[in-house]
């Protein structure tokens, strides 16, 4: 089982900047494929970005794509997301999620349904 904690939302103005992080805790975290996901009011949860248990492989949702880097640090069992250039529908709440032990090291995952663990979330608000 593992832990997530996410951390490092806030309000920024549209064109700002922001990195999430999440830290895990708990069993091994190399062996989870990571992901960000993110829930705007009176919207379903949506893909935002993954990365493979190795950190070799990722993917973006296509609304991100060019302003998003995921990346992780399995040294520090921390995961982040740093946003570039936001934009106002960029606001929600963003969920850290593991997948556990993915059959290759280097699978994403872009749907929810993978992902075991979530992080209780942090809140990104972009004014315009």
């Amino acid at each position: 089982q593992v832990q997530l904690v996410e951390s490092g939302g806030g309000l920024v103005q549209a064109g700002g900047s922001l990195r999430l992080s999440c830290a895990a805790s708990g069993r091994t975290f190399s062996s989870y494929a990571m992901g960000w996901f993110r829930q705007a009011p009176g919207k379903e949860r949506g893909f935002v970005a993954a990365v493979s248990r190795t950190g070799s492989s990722t993917d973006y949702a296509d609304s991100v794509k060019g302003r998003f880097t995921i990346s992780r640090d399995n040294a520090k069992d921390t995961v982040y997301l740093l946003m570039n250039n936001l934009k106002p529908e960029d606001t929600a709440i963003y969920y850290c999620a593991a997948a556990s032990s993915p059959i290759s090291p280097l699978i994403v995952y872009t749907v929810p349904r993978p992902y075991g663990y979530w992080g209780q979330g942090t809140q990104v608000t972009v004014s315009s």
